[in-house]
């Protein structure tokens, strides 16, 4: 079996000078950016920022008095200016905020930050009002602003590698997808995620469904198979599977708060009529090629593809850096964002419109 390591298997697709220049020092002055919100599961990534030389962070926003006295000694927060949303959209030179509250205020923070005239990150899922989406978008669009998602995935290597397999045609035509981001929910963090009625197919699936949609696109049909499994009486829908349906292909994400060591089981598999791309597990990639056919370093058969550790939010910091100093176009565009949120309600049962 033919094992391959990452620095090689970018090298093969010139990504590796993209991948380290990207971290590497800039004489470029640093991009001002603050923070509103420390609610959200992942508000703890201004860690990222904080230590990329692309960046100077001014500030953090938290108007509630309890999550701010817990943040406020925490590392990524240590030593920070506490202000209040006003203040930091008035900062001078403030170029991008990351907008990090809890999942309901996200969308209204969004658009005050691109009304401002601000790049924004919104971190995921990006609320359940698909109307509001679109008008961040329709919004940032007028001012020539970049929305970036926060989906954890999207700068991961082996996910980079696939995309340059698909943009090669090395799979041949996808005609089956799987995904699945699961793990075990304590009952405490249950009843907060209760409190919307996406379920974990909303707080969770939605990471690896943003990656489906990379791969095939807005699907025609979406069916949903819903399930609360647990044996408490918290009703969060904790056993969800989306069926999503194409002319020439189906895929399938699979999302619970009940498996036992569910990290590890994190997957995204690619199946096309020239090759299979496994992922496995996500959080710590690992690859698992099989090709009809010898493409490029990669032989005819099975082969493992390894990745050095890899660090979330990192990469994304550094491509939004390289976005805002046009340096490159965004590569994620609001069709697919609108995309994913769109297929996200559907998989979850809920509403397009308010």
């Amino acid at each position: 079996m033919n094992t391959l390591s990452r620095r090689a298997a970018l090298a093969q697709f010139g990504l590796l000078a993209t991948v380290a220049g990207a971290q590497e020092p800039k004489a470029a002055p640093r991009i001002k950016i603050g923070q509103i919100g420390v609610g959200h599961a992942h508000a703890s990534k201004l860690a990222a920022y904080r230590a990329s030389v692309d960046y100077e962070v001014v500030g953090v926003v938290e108007p509630d008095a309890d999550l701010r006295k817990r943040a406020e000694d925490a590392a990524p927060y240590r030593g920070l200016k506490w202000l209040t949303r006003d203040q930091l959209l008035e900062t001078p030179g403030l170029q991008a905020v990351l907008v990090e509250t809890r999942v309901r205020d996200l969308l209204a923070s969004a658009e005050a930050c691109v009304s401002a005239g601000m790049h924004v990150h919104i971190d995921k899922p990006a609320g359940e009002s698909l109307p509001h989406l679109k008008r961040v978008f329709e919004i940032a669009a007028k001012k020539k602003l970049t929305v970036q998602m926060g989906y954890m995935y999207r700068y991961n290597p082996a996910v980079v590698l696939l995309r340059e397999f698909l943009a090669k045609g090395w799979l041949g035509e996808v005609f089956e997808v799987h995904a699945v981001m699961s793990k075990v929910v304590p009952a405490a963090e249950r009843k907060r995620l209760a409190e919307y009625r996406g379920g974990l197919m909303f707080e969770l699936g939605c990471h690896v469904l943003d990656l489906v949609i990379g791969v095939l696109g807005r699907p025609k049909d979406v069916t949903a198979f819903n399930r609360h499994s647990a044996a408490l009486d918290d009703k969060l829908l904790d056993n969800m599977l989306a069926v999503l349906s194409y002319p020439r292909a189906t895929a399938t994400v699979k999302s619970s708060a009940l498996e036992v060591e569910g990290g590890d089981r994190r997957h995204l598999v690619v199946c096309g009529t020239e090759g299979t791309f496994h992922i496995q597990p996500l959080d710590n990639p690992a690859a698992r090629v099989s090709l009809a056919q010898a493409r490029g370093a990669y032989k005819k058969g099975t082969q493992e593809v390894t990745f050095p550790k890899y660090t979330r939010y990192v990469d994304d910091a550094a491509d939004m850096a390289r976005v805002i100093r046009c340096e490159k176009p965004f590569a994620f565009t609001p069709e697919h964002d609108l995309a994913v949120q769109e297929t996200l309600l559907r998989a979850c049962e809920l509403p397009l419109r308010d």
